[in-house]
């Protein structure tokens, strides 16, 4: 009854998460700076897709021009929002259940490398701990997803990969959907004293059937035992370079850093976001749910017919989308 009363409150309304914005040396960037963001705040469920690099495809993303400078051995704080223009309150759906990621890739050109490719490595993680999920958490900070850039790799310039993954669906092969922006940083202050020993190609950190992201997480309980996707978390000590590792768990929302951050640009480009429509009325009479929209399962009490073209495909027992 419990996870029926959770599955009951879902809205299809707020399902979807775009990272919207950097928060480096206590400064907030705008909306979109230095950050490739999309149009549409949809997953990305195909894991073999040149998309899983830096998301586009069915969520296209417009170019940014700026790039952020991040002091290595800081923490940086990914902020994730519904749409473009969401607050705070409107992060993700308490539903879509799963671990945060982040990762970084070291390019010549943060602004023209499109991310595809070998060369990432992982430098945070939060998956399940004590009934408690990486999404939830970042939900509950007010959208912040927190990632310690590691002090001992070379300065220069970076993708910075963050991604959450939601696991409601993904009882069935192909179920789990993955979100993921990357932004454009310049690290500076980095020592060089480690590199990490092996880097991976997105994609290929995944795979469809990986544990991670082919689970039923509601035969779960506080005390199961969920194995996060991906390679090893890349650390200073393990990689011979002292401390300043990426961080394991997501840090309180009144963590403070005291690194300094330098914006590369006065100039600033805010976005609006183009979303599909959301579902109207109540029930399955008369309203449409929107793609990727929750359209049934035990419990459900919302819209059950999807807009056109869109039908409505049973993921599990507890949980049916419009795709």
């Amino acid at each position: 009854m419990k996870v029926l009363s959770l599955l009951v409150a879902a809205s299809a309304a707020s399902a979807h998460t775009i990272f919207v914005q950097l928060e480096a040396g206590g400064t907030t960037y705008p909306v979109s700076y230095g950050i490739r963001t999309p149009s549409y705040d949809g997953p990305i469920t195909d894991v073999t897709s040149n998309d899983l690099a830096c998301n586009g495809g069915p969520n296209p993303t417009t170019p940014s021009d700026k790039i952020i400078t991040v002091n290595a051995g800081s923490t940086v704080k990914a902020i994730w929002r519904h749409t473009l223009t969401s607050g705070a309150d409107d992060v993700m759906d308490a539903s879509h259940k799963g671990p945060t990621l982040a990762y970084l890739k070291k390019v010549d050109d943060a602004l023209t490398d499109t991310g595809i490719g070998g060369g990432w490595f992982k430098i945070q993680e939060d998956g399940y701990n004590n009934g408690q999920w990486g999404t939830s958490t970042v939900i509950t900070n007010g959208g912040f997803q927190y990632i310690d850039i590691p002090a001992c790799i070379p300065s220069g310039q970076y993708l910075l990969r963050a991604e959450m993954i939601a696991l409601h669906a993904a009882s069935s092969t192909a179920g789990a959907q993955l979100y993921m922006e990357c932004a454009q940083i310049n690290i500076v202050g980095g020592t060089g004293t480690a590199l990490p020993s092996t880097t991976y190609s997105i994609p290929g950190i995944y795979k469809a059937t990986d544990p991670g992201l082919l689970v039923n997480i509601y035969s779960m309980s506080p005390s199961s035992t969920y194995t996060i996707p991906g390679p090893a978390k890349f650390t200073c000590s393990a990689n011979g370079g002292g401390g300043g590792g990426g961080s394991t768990t997501a840090k309180p929302a009144s963590s403070t850093t005291t690194s300094k951050a330098v914006i590369t640009s006065t100039s600033t480009t805010l976005k609006t976001s183009v979303v599909a429509p959301q579902p109207t009325g109540g029930g399955g009479g008369g309203c449409t749910a929107a793609q990727w929209a929750q359209c049934g399962g035990m419990g459900f009490s919302g819209c059950t017919t999807c807009a056109s073209p869109y039908t409505c495909k049973k993921q599990n027992d507890y949980y049916s989308q419009c795709s």
